[in-house]
């Protein structure tokens, strides 16, 4: 079974972002890049369904500039077996990465599509969900536990009465969410392996894709700074404020 990871390249975690000074956007100049969180916890899982037997094969994806490459070789080290990159200097919207990826699923006729739940820059939460109905099969979303046997995937997921079970017909595609794996460290040796492994680099006009953006950010503001807590005297003063001046009740 070969298994198609995505990965995005995006502001380290650890980063406090900044607005630019003409709110066009977010400040991403001389600022730590990584993969993607819940992307790594993907690619994860990917390679312990490949330890455990399961599958064959792990080719990671990611589109965007040369220095997603980075990236991709993060993911390598981790214990993909080979890489793509679809090349690009223009803005990606959910939608065009998922036709991205739906047209290297069928080039590379991967049984099983795995992505994180989100992407930490955007949050959009929609990548996943447009692959798996573009290509017309099923999705288990925000995964925190896989199962695959006998050409079904059983995942399960957190919802807000508790855990649901889906059995999935494979291919299909999955979302990962936090509690799935923990990502194992990236070891040195591993690193060095990882620079002799294939990265083979492709445009979106190769596969056939138009990426035009289909919206358009008009603004980008910090939020506002929360003012001060107040102390109140009894129950009655704090419903009033509730009811008056934060006019929440």
């Amino acid at each position: 079974m070969k298994i198609l990871v995505a990965v995005k390249r995006v502001v380290d975690y650890n980063v406090k972002v900044r607005v630019k000074s003409d709110n066009s956007g977010v400040d991403i100049a001389n600022v730590k890049m990584s993969m993607n969180p819940f992307d790594e916890i993907a690619v994860e899982e990917a390679v312990r369904l490949k330890e455990a037997g399961v599958a064959t094969e792990i080719v990671v994806v990611s589109a965007g500039p040369t220095q997603c490459q980075e990236t991709l070789r993060t993911a390598l080290a981790i214990g993909a077996d080979r890489a793509i990159l679809v090349e690009t200097e223009s803005e990606l919207q959910p939608l065009a990465v998922a036709k991205l990826l739906k047209a290297l699923v069928d080039k590379e006729q991967a049984q099983m599509m795995i992505l994180g739940k989100q992407a930490i820059d955007d949050d959009s939460n929609q990548t996943g969900q447009m692959l798996a109905s573009l290509l017309d099969i099923p999705q288990g979303t925000f995964a925190s536990k896989v199962v695959v046997a006998d050409g079904k995937a059983s995942v399960t997921r957190e919802v807000d009465g508790g855990l649901e079970t889906l059995a999935l017909t494979l291919p299909a595609v999955i979302t990962t969410d936090l509690r799935l794996n923990e990502p194992r460290y990236v070891t040195l040796p591993n690193i060095m392996k990882a620079k002799k492994k294939v990265i083979d680099i492709v445009k979106p006009e190769d596969l056939g894709v138009d990426i035009s953006p289909r919206l358009k950010t008009i603004k980008v503001e910090e939020p506002p700074k929360r003012s001060a807590g107040v102390m109140v005297a009894d129950v009655a003063a704090l419903i009033e404020k509730l009811k008056n001046e934060a006019k929440v009740i």
